[in-house]
């Protein structure tokens, strides 16, 4: 078989969004049991940017390909046994290797793409959703009539949770740093919307509760804002740590969750799948299902072509793009 090249986008130091660059390589013959897929787009998300420093909880070895997810069609497969053909549009999902134009993966790696989903859609779908899904349905049991709040609605897990919370039948109160963010997560179907940066987001959750305080409350933000969120948690409440996109993951004082009678709950969305296969694939089965019943698509804030995958990085560092931002992948 006769190889071409391909493009991706590799770091070779951590040094941040400086160190990915993007190069041209061989493609090697498939092994049994490999899928070829070429990619049409990937998305990026916060873990891709800390990966650039070393700063995230897995640190793949250098040199190594940026990108947790993508969208694209399979182009050639090997013998193995999957009910994968060429054609087929699928998602596909890793902890690296989705910014190039192909991706080399097992069947394992794939899942057929939701037929509301364009390929951009698709890119930007699988991790931020999964992410809603495990922590609002596995971890919390959000139940309809239940308040929802939402820490960093404008982000991608942020913008995911807030139109999940919403088919799940839950009110969801959305906090976040800008009206043009609150903007998103109105438009994903929030009841209420919070700035920060007017006054302190727990005295007017307390407020839109009656005092009662939310019933869940998810935060990929972290920092004081986990422990404001502290403030306004329900009794027998339950606060999802999802992330730490403003730095650090916060001071947990352990007073306050005795007070409140409150859990404090940590998710690894991509563990707990991977740790409890069955238990992952109940949950992607069901995170499926409602995508196509309730019509839920990630929110595109910006699309890239991979040669822009620094600058890329760098808005996402600097929190200059409201919604999800995507790599346009070359024709």
């Amino acid at each position: 078989m006769t190889q071409h090249p391909f493009l991706l986008a590799t770091c070779d130091s951590l040094n941040g969004p400086e160190a990915v660059k993007v190069s041209e390589r061989p493609l090697s013959p498939l092994a049994s049991g490999e899928i070829r897929v070429r990619i049409k787009a990937a998305a990026l998300n916060f873990p891709d940017l800390l990966m650039t420093y070393g700063k995230y909880q897995f640190k793949p070895e250098l040199p190594f390909t940026l990108g947790m997810e993508a969208s694209g069609v399979i182009e050639e497969t090997a013998r193995g046994d999957h009910d994968f053909k060429i054609g087929d549009a699928v998602l596909v999902k890793g902890k690296t290797g989705a910014f190039a134009t192909h991706a080399t993966v097992t069947a394992e790696q794939l899942d057929p793409m939701p037929g509301n989903l364009s390929f951009e859609e698709g890119a930007a779908y699988r991790v931020t959703y999964i992410t809603a899904h495990v922590s609002l349905v596995d971890k919390a049991r959000l139940q309809p009539g239940e308040t929802l709040v939402v820490l960093g609605a404008g982000g991608g897990v942020g913008q995911a949770s807030v139109e999940l919370g919403k088919a799940l039948g839950a009110t969801v109160i959305a906090v976040a740093s800008s009206d043009e963010k609150l903007a998103l997560a109105k438009q994903s179907g929030a009841d209420y919307l919070i700035n920060y940066r007017h006054r302190r987001f727990s005295q007017q959750v307390q407020e839109i509760t009656k005092g009662k305080g939310a019933d869940v409350i998810l935060d990929p933000v972290g920092g004081p804002y986990f422990e404001e969120s502290l403030d306004c948690v329900a009794w027998n409440g339950r606060v999802l740590v999802v992330g730490f996109a403003s730095g650090s993951f916060g001071v947990l004082k352990t007073d306050l969750p005795v007070k409140r009678g409150c859990s404090v709950i940590g998710v690894r969305a991509g563990e707990y799948g991977r740790r409890d296969p069955a238990a992952g694939q109940r949950s992607h089965d069901n995170l499926l299902r409602m995508t196509e019943e309730h019509d839920l698509k990630p929110l595109i804030g910006k699309i890239w072509q991979l040669k822009d995958i620094q600058e890329a990085l760098q808005a996402m560092e600097g929190r200059e793009v409201v919604g999800k931002q995507v790599i346009r992948m070359p024709v």
